[in-house]
C-alpha cells in the first residue's frame, strides 16, 4: 500500500506571521506620532504665549491676526509641499507672490474691479509656474537653477512695474474682505480660503492618482517612468500648481495689506520650505504631508507672534527659525536611517 505523500514541510509549516504589522500600519503610526508631536509643540507655544503675555496673546483679535497671517504663507506652503514631495524645490514662490500682487494692483488692472484683480493675480502666478515647469520638465534645468532664475526675474519685473512705489488698492470689494465686518462667525475670509485650499490639497495628495504619481516621482523618478507615469508632464503640473497657490496667496496678501509692493513675499520661499520640512515632508522627495505642513506654518507664525509681543528683535526670530530647521532636518535623517 502506498503511503500518502505529505506536502513539503517548508510549505506546510508556513503560517502567516502575526507578529509583524503591515508596512502601511507602520507608516501610519509614524505619521500619527509626527502629527501629535507637532500638535504638542504648538500647544507648548500657545502656553508660553499665554504665560508671557496673557492679555495680548490670548486676545481674540491677536489670534485672528495670527491665523490671517498664516493663511497667506500657508497657501504657498501647500503648493511647496507638492513640489518637495516630487523631489523638486521652488525658490521663486516669494518673488512670484510679489509680481502677482503688483501686476494685479496697477491702475489699468484695477479698472476691471474685483474680478480683474483676482484673475490677474492667479494668471500671473500660473504663468510663472508654467515657465518654471517648462524649464525644469522639458528644458532639463535643475529646479534650483530654474527657480532661482525666476526669483531674480520676477523680483526685477515687480520692481520695474512699481518703480519702487506702493500701489494702493481702491476697490471697495477687495478692501472690505479685510474688515472685521466680513468675518463669518469670527473667522476671517482669508482663513476660510486657507482652509479650503488645505482640504483640497490634502484630498489631492492622499486620495487621487495625481497625488500617488507625485509621491512615486519623488521616491524614484526612473521607476515611476518605467511604471508608465509621464514624469515630465507630472513635474510641469506640479509647478503649475505651485504657481496657482502663489497667485491665490498674492490676492490674499492684497486683501490683507490693501496694496501691492515689490517687496511682498520676502523670504516666503524659506518659510514655506521650512514649514513643509518641519511638518514631515521629506526634503529628498517621496513623502509629503499637508497636515504637517499646515502645523509647521502655525508653529512659525505663533513663534513670530510671541517674539513680537515680547519685543524681541527680528534677528532673534530668524536665528530661532534657523535652529528649528536644522533640528527638523536632523530628525528626518535620523528617522530615515532607522527605517
Amino acid at each position: 500500500m502506498t503511503q500518502p505523500v505529505s506536502p513539503p514541510r517548508d510549505s506546510a509549516d508556513k503560517v502567516p506571521s502575526t507578529t509583524e504589522p503591515p508596512a502601511w500600519r507602520s507608516l501610519a503610526f509614524r505619521a500619527d506620532v509626527r502629527t501629535l508631536s507637532l500638535l504638542g509643540v504648538l500647544a507648548a507655544l500657545i502656553a508660553i504665549g499665554g504665560i508671557t503675555k496673557p492679555d495680548a496673546f490670548l486676545d481674540t483679535r491677536n489670534l485672528q491676526l495670527v491665523l490671517t497671517q498664516a493663511s497667506v504663507i500657508g497657501v504657498v506652503t501647500v503648493g511647496m509641499t507638492f513640489v518637495i514631495t516630487s523631489g523638486g524645490i521652488d525658490l521663486s514662490v516669494g518673488a512670484i507672490v510679489a509680481l502677482s500682487s503688483v501686476w494685479a494692483t496697477t491702475v489699468a488692472t484695477q479698472e476691471y474691479g474685483f474680478a480683474g484683480i483676482l484673475f490677474t493675480a492667479v494668471l500671473v502666478g500660473v504663468g510663472c509656474g508654467l515657465v518654471n515647469g517648462l524649464l525644469i520638465a522639458y528644458g532639463g534645468l535643475v529646479p534650483f537653477i530654474a527657480t532661482l532664475a525666476m526669483l531674480a526675474s520676477a523680483r526685477g519685473l515687480a520692481l520695474q512695474i512699481t518703480d519702487g512705489r506702493t500701489q494702493i488698492v481702491t476697490i471697495d470689494g477687495v478692501l472690505d474682505l479685510g474688515e472685521r465686518e466680513s468675518y463669518v462667525l469670527g473667522v476671517p475670509p482669508l482663513v476660510m480660503v486657507f482652509a479650503v485650499v488645505t482640504i483640497i490639497g490634502w484630498l489631492v495628495l492622499n486620495r487621487t492618482t495625481f497625488g500617488r504619481r507625485t509621491v512615486a516621482v519623488g521616491g524614484n523618478a526612473e521607476a515611476a517612468r518605467l511604471a508608465g507615469i509621464d514624469v515630465r508632464r507630472q513635474r510641469l503640473y506640479l509647478y503649475l500648481l505651485s504657481g496657482l497657490c502663489c497667485g491665490i496667496a498674492a490676492f490674499l496678501l492684497i486683501i490683507l495689506s490693501g496694496s501691492g509692493q515689490n517687496t511682498n513675499g520676502n523670504l516666503y520661499e524659506l518659510d514655506a520650505i521650512a514649514a513643509a520640512i518641519i511638518g514631515g515632508t521629506l526634503l529628498t522627495g517621496g513623502r509629503g504631508t499637508i497636515t504637517g505642513s499646515v502645523l509647521g506654518v502655525l508653529i512659525f507664525m505663533t513663534i513670530t507672534n510671541i517674539f513680537a509681543l515680547n519685543n524681541l528683535q527680528s534677528d532673534v526670530q530668524q536665528i530661532a527659525k534657523g535652529a528649528i530647521i536644522v533640528v527638523a532636518v536632523l530628525v528626518q535623517r535620523r528617522t530615515a536611517s532607522t527605517t
